[in-house]
């Protein structure tokens, strides 16, 4: 009996596979190791695969149409309701299968390496905003433990920063001052950073 549709489960190292032939028949549904999948899918005849979608479904999207089989991956809210029991890799591995042959089914699509390049950009200048606001309030907080309030704005922040770090430190203990200067000199560093991204 010749597999159709699969529903592949991701995870970090085993993924569960779950094969239908075109009538419905349930032709498998087991573990494969992450270094054995590829090898797996090679083996089977070109067929329909559905993935939820996540970070790690773009790349083995690719991987698998490179194969020659048809990839579509499906937000995984959508998937959801077609878990019949309680959740497992295999539960969930069949909802996957039955959610992809859904004629009302809505995809995404496949990201390139490129596209996934430009939105780990994104995400790493996100990151780099949110550690950068988090040292500016650490550094107002600091501040005003002493009795210095810094003016709203990231942009005083900075210009504190550059002061701090030419050497204009407001009159607090020599300690205080010392781990100013480190947050400075890091929300700098952060700054330009952003910048760069």
């Amino acid at each position: 009996m010749t597999v159709k549709t699969v529903g592949l489960d991701l995870a970090k190292d085993v993924f569960q596979v779950h094969g239908i032939s075109e009538n419905g028949r349930v032709i498998f549904n087991r573990a494969i190791k992450r270094a054995k999948l590829l090898a797996f899918f090679e083996t089977l005849p070109p067929c329909l695969v559905g993935m939820e979608a996540c970070g790690l479904s773009h790349h083995w999207g690719r991987q698998l149409r490179k194969l020659g089989h048809e990839v579509k991956l499906m937000p995984a809210g959508y998937v959801k309701p077609y878990v019949k029991r309680g959740k497992s890799d295999a539960v969930d591995a069949e909802a996957i299968c039955e959610a992809v042959r859904c004629p009302t089914m809505r995809f995404v699509e496949i990201k390139t390496e490129d596209q996934q390049a430009v939105l780990a950009i994104h995400r790493t200048r996100d990151l780099a905003v949110r550690q950068r606001t988090q040292l500016a309030n650490m550094i107002r907080s600091l501040l005003r433990e002493f009795g210095h309030i810094l003016p709203i704005g990231i942009e005083a922040v900075a210009a504190f920063a550059k002061r701090h770090l030419d050497g204009d430190h407001p009159d607090m203990p020599e300690i205080a001052n010392g781990l100013l200067g480190v947050q400075c000199y890091q929300f700098l560093g952060l700054n330009e950073r952003i910048a760069g991204y």
